[in-house]
């Protein structure tokens, strides 16, 4: 007897007509992040002049006939945009500047991801889960967190989650060119910290095909400076931002969130409730970034955001 068909999920991506939200919906309407008998409805986010040039993305889709997809909803509408919502990928945020600090980056984005806290609140499910790409992902997210459980007492901030599997595949990646091997056979590769020159790649308990990895300690700091620095590097060669890997990045995170990761240990941004610093995150650019986070808060969330409570984890 043939198995009934599988209800379809709600999948928003914000940001959608961007660089990343281009190569990330075929990813998404190929089957390639809630495998392939998992039917969803694509909503498809960004500001409203960015409606025409969506609407050639929603022509590209369509001319994709992907079998997965059951319907588009090209929007700038919150109450469109946010409607029972299973997943949201929040993509959109504004980027960096010439000499812009990261507190500064959070500053011009608390806007944009309180309201998209209070938009979750407001319009989607409560159990929808929630992934942050736009940077400073963690504080992003954690602004988001916060305003979406503030409204909705439904929401739990464990189903929030900022990105940094792509951070743990540029690592894998590096230590695999080391060892001379397939990214594949590298495993246990942890990410520590912020998304920043604080982040520390942590190889001390990766393998290589099941065998723990011994390398040159010399070489360590420059691992851990191309890891740090890779995005930077990325801009300087082809003249914008990591898109195709970005996009990888977060197919590989709701992927495994959704389906689960069969015991392999996983990088990804996630709500501790308590604090998890790393020595590096006592840095002027992320002491920045946690003021304007204070301030945008109140109470005893500020407290708790100086303690960073949304660390970059395994």
């Amino acid at each position: 007897m043939a198995q009934a068909p599988k209800q379809a999920i709600n999948v928003m991506i914000s940001g959608a007509a961007g660089q990343i939200g281009y190569s990330l919906i075929p990813l998404f309407a190929g089957g390639l992040v809630f495998g392939p008998d998992q039917p969803m409805n694509l909503i498809l986010l960004d500001i409203e002049p960015m409606m025409e040039r969506l609407q050639g993305t929603v022509m590209e889709i369509e001319d994709g006939a992907y079998p997965l997809v059951e319907s588009i909803v090209p929007t700038f509408k919150a109450e469109e945009g946010f409607k029972d919502l299973d997943y949201a990928i929040l993509v959109g945020g504004l980027p960096r500047k010439g000499n812009q600090t990261r507190g500064d980056l959070l500053v011009a984005n608390i806007k944009i991801f309180k309201s998209a806290g209070e938009s979750l609140a407001k319009y989607a499910k409560p159990t929808c889960k929630v992934l942050v790409v736009a940077n400073p992902a963690n504080s992003n997210c954690y602004v988001c967190a916060h305003y979406a459980c503030e409204a909705n007492k439904e929401f739990k901030k464990t189903n929030f989650a900022a990105l940094t599997r792509l951070d743990m595949n540029r690592a894998q990646s590096q230590l695999a060119n080391k060892l001379n091997t397939i990214v594949r056979n590298i495993d246990n590769v942890v990410i520590w910290g912020n998304h920043s020159a604080t982040q520390v790649p942590d190889i001390r308990n990766a393998t290589n095909n099941g065998n723990k990895v011994n390398v040159d300690a010399n070489w360590l700091p420059q691992f851990e400076s191309t890891v740090q620095q890779r995005g930077k590097a990325v801009i300087a060669a082809r003249g914008a931002s990591s898109a195709m890997s970005a996009a990888n990045g977060v197919k590989d995170c709701i992927r495994d969130w959704h389906l689960g990761t069969n015991g392999r240990n996983v990088a990804m941004a996630i709500y501790t409730g308590a604090a998890t610093k790393s020595a590096r995150n006592s840095s002027k650019s992320d002491a920045a970034e946690t003021t304007a986070l204070k301030n945008a808060l109140k109470g005893d969330d500020a407290k708790e955001a100086e303690s960073k409570k949304m660390q970059r984890i395994c």
